[in-house]
């Protein structure tokens, strides 16, 4: 059973990503290189283990952390999910907005900054 209105297919839903990038510094853009931005339509178990309705994911090791041992390792991952996305009921604009939103605090977590520090911010 479907709960939600299924307002933005996925391709329209990876444009908004491509286009967020795209408004992004240079310098954003650089290090999202070697990153790999999927859209998957919701988390699995694994991905979610605790079934908290995830948004976004970021698998990797953050550049802060990185190191020299950290070479030849695996790209990181930005996941967006796409239907927890459409369950939140907003209109096409908002929900183009939460998108951006979302990616836009993952790639915060690339760059180290933890959901505490995002939460401050207003981006939690």
């Amino acid at each position: 059973m479907t709960f939600y209105n299924d307002v933005m297919k996925h391709r329209e839903f990876e444009a908004v990503i491509r286009r967020a990038i795209d408004d992004f510094p240079d310098w954003v853009r650089e290090e999202l290189d070697n990153i790999d931005i999927l859209v998957v339509d919701e988390p699995d178990g694994e991905l979610d283990p605790d079934g908290e309705g995830l948004l976004g994911l970021y698998v990797g090791t953050p550049l802060p952390d990185r190191s020299t041992e950290s070479a030849g390792e695996l790209s990181d991952v930005i996941y967006i999910f796409r239907r927890p996305h459409l369950q939140l009921g907003l209109t096409t604009g908002e929900l183009r907005k939460e998108i951006v939103t979302t990616l836009t605090h993952e790639i915060a977590h690339l760059f180290g900054i933890d959901d505490d520090h995002l939460d401050e911010l207003g981006w939690g």
